[in-house]
Formats: structure tokens, sequence, C-alpha cells
């Protein structure tokens, strides 16, 4: 009873988080998307600049808010909320459904929930995809969440699947969902990808299955094809454009997810029981997969370090209840509790996006990172949907989230084929030896309308409209 209570308060805190929906990250980047998608369900154009370009960022899932937003008119950022709900949702029960199918005991679920949010490491460690408490507070309203939500039952279903004598119907549905899963969230299904695998091979399926399978593969790959915002198979080439932002995933490993090491000497124990225990293939595979990208430099392969870190989670929680002796049982349990209080303790600065910092204790304040600071004081000053913003790289993450267009994307973008162009025209624009003619140059040429930087952005073309949080200063461009 003690650890599904736990994991009840840790969800209901969630559930508040989602009420404040901390800014961090991504956040702009899918509330820009959303933004394309209300306008224009079917050529929504680069979610970040004015350029009608593809986007990897057009998943279902966002079309499906997009849609919503659209009908119900409601604000992007009460969509996104409404998407943190149904992310935290699937997660949950998806879950559940998935160590219900490794534990039969009922307290299994909870324990597993609990290790997937505190089973890290000393220091606080937040990324898309990582599921720390800390980090899904961030990233609840992301895709990624609804795309790990989706891994989890699709797990539990794939497990029945090959168990069972599950028809050409459930087969398909699987290569769907699949397919889905990758067009939501790449990494992610990267991940549910390795997880599958591993679970084909701990069942040794008949050839029937295997007949099923292929077919499953077969239908998940046509979706992928037809999918018609962006190219899936166009993602494979872009890897060397995300290489250097992946590179920090490789750094500080004992700091981030040194408790994780607790699972690890579980699945050794698992596979002493069964040398094709699922979750002992599944960390294998992700280990490998891992390591692989760090010895050849190909750094965003790290994002299917959750392929290791999920099966070592579930495998020390699963320990509590799977252990043959009693007091074994008993003495793993104090073990793991001990990992979690260290966890739950790195990551306590999460209640502050609750509570806010003031009313947190001095100790724990010092381990709540403040959230941005959003740009909705630029739209009351004037500037329009789709108007082009010259700013900076920090803006330029926030600036579309509103519906204005910044001149270089704030992240990385694989189908925009000038970004460098973009960049530099920024850069240029913003250094302190361009002359003012160029300057001018370079407004004319994005068809800028606004600028948004610091009080030496002054030039005699701009008129200052309004200033905000940090110092920041809004420009209107004088024709």
């Amino acid at each position: 009873m003690l650890a599904q209570a736990a994991a009840a308060l840790v969800v209901a805190l969630l559930l508040l988080v989602v009420v404040r929906l901390p800014w961090a990250g991504d956040l702009g980047m899918h509330a820009a998307t959303v933004q394309r998608l209300r306008h224009s369900l079917l050529h929504p154009g680069n979610p970040l600049v004015d350029a009608g370009t593809p986007s990897p960022y057009y998943s279902p899932w966002m079309l499906l808010l997009g849609v919503v937003a659209r009908l119900t008119g409601l604000s992007v950022f009460v969509v996104l909320r409404l998407a943190a709900l149904a992310g935290l949702g699937l997660l949950v029960t998806g879950v559940l459904r998935y160590v219900r199918t490794l534990s039969a005991h009922r307290a299994a679920p909870a324990l597993a929930l609990l290790s997937l949010l505190f089973l890290w490491g000393p220091t606080l460690f937040n990324w898309s995809g990582f599921l720390g408490l800390n980090s899904l507070a961030l990233t609840v309203a992301y895709p990624s969440v609804f795309a790990l939500g989706l891994a989890f039952h699709f797990w539990a279903w794939l497990t029945g699947a090959v168990r069972g004598q599950a028809g050409w119907g459930v087969w398909l549905g699987l290569g769907a969902l699949w397919a889905l899963i990758l067009l939501c969230h790449q990494f992610t299904g990267v991940v549910t990808s390795i997880g599958g695998l591993a679970m084909l091979l701990a069942a040794r399926p008949a050839r029937t299955v295997l007949l099923r399978l292929g077919a499953a593969l077969a239908l998940g790959l046509l979706v992928l094809w037809l999918w018609p915002y962006y190219d899936f198979f166009a993602l494979f080439s872009a890897g060397a454009d995300l290489e250097a932002i992946h590179q920090p995933l490789y750094q500080d490993l004992a700091a981030r997810f040194g408790l994780v090491l607790l699972g690890v000497a579980a699945l050794g124990l698992r596979w002493r029981r069964d040398h094709r225990d699922p979750l002992v293939l599944f960390f294998a595979l992700g280990a490998l997969v891992f390591a692989a990208g760090g010895l050849t430099g190909h750094y965003s392969w790290g994002r299917a370090l959750p392929a290791a870190l999920i099966p070592a989670q579930l495998a020390a929680a699963l320990e509590v209840v799977s252990a043959g002796r009693r007091a074994v049982r008993r003495a793993w349990a104090c073990v793991l509790l001990a990992a979690l209080a260290v966890g739950a303790w790195t990551q306590a600065g999460t209640l502050g996006y609750v509570t806010g910092r003031d009313a947190l204790p001095g100790v724990v304040a010092e381990k709540y990172r403040t959230p941005w600071v959003g740009y909705h004081w630029i739209m009351r000053a004037g500037v329009k949907y789709g108007d082009v913003v010259m700013t900076g790289m920090w803006p330029a993450r926030q600036i579309p989230a509103y519906g204005p267009y910044t001149v270089a994307p704030g992240y990385p973008d694989v189908f925009l084929k000038d970004a460098g162009r973009r960049e530099a025209a920024v850069a240029r624009y913003f250094a302190a030896d361009t002359s003012g003619e160029a300057r001018r140059g370079i407004l004319r040429e994005y068809g800028v309308k606004w600028v948004v930087g610091d009080g030496a952005a002054a030039a005699p073309w701009l008129r200052k409209v309004a200033a905000g949080p940090g110092g920041k200063v809004l420009y209107r461009v004088v024709p």
C-alpha cells in the first residue's frame, strides 16, 4: 500500500504541474507547431521561419492537437495542457499494463513507476524522452511523453501477442502503432523498436508468428512512407547535424545515472534465473547502441539511452517482489528505498513548479530551476501572427510559440536548407562592426517587421515600442 500511495502522490504532483506548465527547452517549438497547424492543416510550412518547408514536428499527434485548436478556438497553451494530460495518462496506464506482463504482484506497477521517476543519479538531469521526475515535469506536454506512453502500451501488446495466438488484426495494429510512435517522436521510436526486438528475441516466436510480424513491419513501413507532412526516411541522413547537441549525453554518466547501477545488479540476478529474460535483452541492446554512438562519434545515438535505463529501472523495482527468499526481498526493498530517496531529494525542486520558489524551504529552493519567461508581451505590443522578428538564438526558441516567425530557427532544422545562411545573417545583423546599410539590407531580405534585442540594438530605422523582462526591447522597423 505504501508504494501505491507514493506513486499516487507523484502522479497528483505531475497533474498540478500541468496546470502551471513550466516553460523550458522545446516547449516553444511544439507550441509553434500547433500554431501553424491551427492556421493551415494542409500547408503549415516551417514552424519557426517564414518558409514552405516540411518538418518532422508535423506528426499525427501534433496534427490532432492542431485540429483541436482549430475547432475549439482554445489557445495553444491550453491545448498543450490537454496534450500533457493525455500523455501522462498514456504513460501511467502503459507502465501499469507492461509491468503486469512481467509480474502479477499488486505493488509491482507502483514500484516500477517510482523507479522510472527517481532511480537516476545525484545530479539533476533533464532531457526530452528521459523519465526523471524533473525532466517529465518540464516535458510533460512534449510529443516524447505521448510517444513513450504509447511505447509501454506497445510493449505490453506485443508481449501478449507473442505469448498467445494473436490474429492478423492484432499484428497489423501493432505495425500501425509502431509507425505512429516513430512519426510522433523518432528517438522514442528507436527505443520502442529496441524494446520490441528484445521481446521477440526472448519469446522465440513460431514461424506463423514471424509471418504476421513481417506483415506488421510491412504495414508500419508503408505508413511511414505515406505520411504526407515530411519524408521520414530522409531523417536517416540528418544525423550529422545533430551530433554536437547530443554530445552532452555522454558526459557525467555516473553523476546523472549512477543509481541505475542498482537496476543493472538486478538485471544480473534476472539473467542468472533466465538467460533470455526480456529486460536483460532490452538493456543489452540499448547499452550496445548507446556505446556504439559514443565510440563512433554518432552522439545522436545517445538518445537510445532510455532503452538501457528503462529495463534496469524496472528490474530494480521488480526484484522487490521477485527475489526468492523473503529476507532477500526485504533487504532489496530497503536498498531500493534508499536509492529512491536519494533520487527524490535530487529532484525535490520539482515541487516549485507547483508552489513557486518562495513557498519552498531554503534547501529545496536551491534545487529549483526557474522556468523561462515567455514573450507574450510582444504580442500585446502589436506583433501579429506571421510577422517576422529579428532576434537572437534564445528568444527565437520562444517567439514562434505565439505566432510570429524569426529570421533564423532557434532549433536545428534538417529540412531548412538555408538555415546556416539565416543564422549567419542574424549574427551579421547584431555584430558591432556591421554597417547600418548592411543591417537594413538584411531586414529587407527577410521581410523583418520587428527587432527584439537589448538597448544596443537601437538604430534610426527602429522605433522602440515596448520593454520586457531581462532587459529585452521590442523595436518596430520603420519603412
